[in-house]
């Protein structure tokens, strides 16, 4: 093959885990994303709920043997040299669905690599005419570039470095706490409760990605607790919970362990005012808003108010007035991220 080159690169990538307003729940899941001419191969295949084969929580033999079978350093998983590209986040089962492709060396001799034939696979066969993705690719990767950037999760020397799923709980409410961690670990994220970090190991309080607090934490506890944190060289996320409403809390949890470059997000903006919700998202994709709010005896209330496909750009949705009323706040999530706001009035 012969033509343009793209360029090739990889990113950190998040499948935004959360419990949903129907008390169904959906897995957190950390991979690395390919990224084709500086946009994620991934926002280029319509509203796809899935993760690369360069996932975080496989063992480091499984992930290196896929950085090794993308390498061609190994046979094709699939008939016609096909790979699998992007899987089901909940089972990796090629039965639930799998973006595969052809992956090979180009045909004039050279040292470059081939991405074709892109196509939505449920069985051993792919039917390109009827789950071809047409007009994705084919795309050609400078050798040295693409081998560069792949060696380079097997040997460290530039790998991604691996997400810290743990979040710290603080606060007095501990039968809240006690949910939330159980709603955490339900979506694979670890949890774990304590009044007083501040004496902890530098060594434990790395192991953490974010700390959320609850509103009994008072300012003076949570500046000793940051500065514990900075004295053992920990860089988490700082959250303090909105309310005591699991979901919500979870889902502003999840955005804080989103550590993805900003401009490889589809999710950009999320404005709550004046009973709308103002939504800026960077390619099609499907987003879901719910609303939460906390009626007169302090009773959690949820929402489901818009789940659709938007184009890029920026978006007003108009809220139910109900969902709304009193103390409120906002959820909008797509399959890679979450974002959280309360009601301004």
């Amino acid at each position: 093959m012969s033509g343009v080159h793209a360029t090739f690169g990889l990113a950190p990538a998040m499948r935004a885990g959360g419990v949903l307003a129907d008390g169904g729940y959906e897995v957190h899941r950390d991979f690395v994303d390919f990224i084709v001419d500086g946009r994620p191969l991934l926002f280029q295949l319509s509203d796809l709920d899935a993760v690369s084969p360069l996932a975080s929580d496989v063992p480091p033999a499984i992930f290196a043997a896929q950085v090794r079978s993308l390498l061609l350093e190994t046979d094709a998983p699939l008939p016609g040299g096909r790979y699998v590209i992007y899987g089901c986040p909940e089972c990796e089962d090629l039965a639930c669905g799998a973006v595969t492709a052809v992956i090979e060396r180009a045909g004039d001799g050279g040292d470059d690599y081939v991405w074709r034939d892109f196509a939505w696979q449920t069985e051993e066969q792919a039917d390109l005419e009827l789950n071809g993705y047409h007009g994705i690719g084919p795309f050609l990767f400078h050798g040295p570039e693409y081998r560069a950037a792949l060696g380079d999760l097997i040997d460290g020397a530039a790998a991604p470095a691996a997400p810290r799923r743990r979040v710290l709980l603080i606060g007095a409410r501990v039968g809240l706490l006690a949910k939330l961690a159980a709603a955490l670990r339900t979506i694979g994220i670890g949890a774990d409760i304590i009044d007083d970090a501040t004496g902890a190991s530098a060594e434990e309080l790395r192991s953490y990605g974010a700390v959320a607090y609850g509103s009994t934490v008072g300012e003076r506890e949570r500046a000793a607790i940051r500065r514990a944190f900075d004295r053992a060289g920990a860089d988490v996320a700082h959250v303090a919970g909105l309310a005591p409403i699991v979901p919500l809390l979870v889902a502003q949890i999840e955005h804080a362990l989103d550590r993805s470059p900003v401009a490889q997000r589809r999710l950009t903006r999320l404005v709550a005012a004046d009973g709308e919700a103002g939504i800026e998202v960077s390619s099609p994709c499907r987003v879901r808003v719910t609303a939460y709010r906390l009626d007169r005896l302090s009773r959690a209330h949820a929402q489901e108010v818009f789940d659709g496909v938007l184009e890029p750009g920026r978006h007003r949705i108009a809220l139910d007035a109900k969902a709304v009323k009193g103390q409120s706040f906002v959820v909008a999530r797509t399959s890679g991220s979450v974002l959280v706001e309360a009601m301004a009035r």
